[in-house]
């Protein structure tokens, strides 16, 4: 996270995110596949790290069932010819786009909100203190070594039981995370940053998904 200034000096708080380029890997079609997406994969990995699978993803590798398969004529998908991708995500939706194209930035050029979706940090097993933002106990006299628990959690002889979805210590973290409705400050095409005002989930250098806000 940075900060820029506006026009009228007002100081921004931004969150800078590398938003390509991305290659197009797949095209999914309702005829084949029975929903419109579009495949995209973000930075390149390298080959010796790359399962055989992932290498097959985006290019052509013979094997016997390829052999079988296209002596009984069927068709093989088209490959983007390019180094297996770390990040791959699908994004629903009609495209004009086709396999092996490359997005850059500039696809966010007239889009002015955004939502970013990611895995948050995970703080391990957390209290209810950290967790949920509990006040904790009193820390007087008569409290004795249980300042931040989180206190009662029984019910009476009826119920008799603790509801379901009760807060209370546990994982916090390391969850998917969409973060709505972000306003996009700037787009710099010559170096594929996109500038979002506000934070975004996940650490520095994490992956997130990027796409145009549904919010009206």
């Amino acid at each position: 996270m940075t900060q820029v200034f506006l026009e009228d000096g007002t100081a921004v708080p931004v969150t800078v995110v590398q938003a390509g380029p991305c290659r197009v890997l797949q095209v999914r079609s309702k005829e084949r596949d029975g929903y419109e997406a579009v495949q995209l994969g973000f930075e390149d990995k390298p080959r010796r790290l790359a399962s055989r699978s992932e290498r097959g993803q985006v290019a052509v590798i013979e094997s016997k069932r390829s052999k079988v398969r296209s002596a009984a004529g069927v068709e093989a998908l088209p490959k983007p010819d390019c180094e297996p991708q770390r990040f791959i995500r699908e994004f629903r939706g009609a495209s004009e786009v086709s396999v092996g194209d490359t997005l850059t930035v500039e696809q966010f050029a007239e889009v002015k909100k955004v939502d970013v979706t990611g895995t948050s940090k995970g703080r391990g097993f957390s209290g209810v203190m950290k967790r949920h933002n509990f006040a904790g106990q009193r820390a007087s006299h008569g409290v004795k070594k249980c300042h931040r628990h989180g206190g009662g959690t029984g019910m009476s002889a009826y119920p008799s039981r603790v509801f379901k979805g009760k807060r209370m210590a546990g994982q916090y973290g390391n969850a998917r995370v969409t973060t709505r409705n972000l306003e996009v400050v700037s787009i710099d095409t010559e170096n594929n940053l996109l500038l979002v005002r506000g934070a975004i989930p996940g650490p520095n250098g994490g992956f997130v998904s990027i796409r145009q806000t549904n919010k009206v």
